[in-house]
């Protein structure tokens, strides 16, 4: 069964405010092999003119990944997970991620296009501070294979 197609231009309303914890970006700068003192030590982040330690740049999935579900659990999509790959990921800062900041998301559906029997499904997640201050948007691509 294809996505519904009615979900493309649809938001979601904000999620609630994710607190983003030093120990949360040490962790996920770890994990990726980050080894920037900024991402470390708050001292020498502070040196770099950031008020804390700053997060990896692809550190905002930790928050969209949980997000999006407000998207790919919705039934009337139609989307099986188990067919699921990952197809693609963008970001575009406004401004960096550090700790402290406590962040909401705002998910949208851009695109839904079928190809070769996958259906490709598009969204995009608008990160700002709980104060709505812009912070990254965060475009992800699925690619729901076909049942063959």
């Amino acid at each position: 069964m294809p996505l519904d197609q009615s979900f493309v231009g649809r938001s979601w309303p904000a999620t609630e405010p994710y607190l983003v914890g030093r120990e949360k970006i040490r962790e996920f700068a770890r994990a990726i092999g980050a080894a920037d003192v900024e991402h470390h030590d708050p001292e020498a982040a502070r040196a770099l003119g950031y008020a804390d330690v700053v997060a990896p740049p692809t550190f905002p999935v930790v928050i969209t990944m949980s997000a999006s579900r407000q998207i790919v659990e919705d039934p009337a999509l139609g989307l099986d997970y188990s067919r699921v790959v990952h197809g693609d990921q963008r970001f575009a800062y406004t401004r960096p991620v550090v700790a402290g900041d406590a962040l909401v998301c705002v998910n949208s559906v851009d695109e839904i296009t079928s190809r070769g029997g996958h259906d490709f499904l598009t969204t995009r997640t608008e990160v700002t501070t709980a104060d709505g201050e812009p912070v990254v948007t965060v475009w992800s691509k699925l690619v729901q294979r076909g049942a063959s």
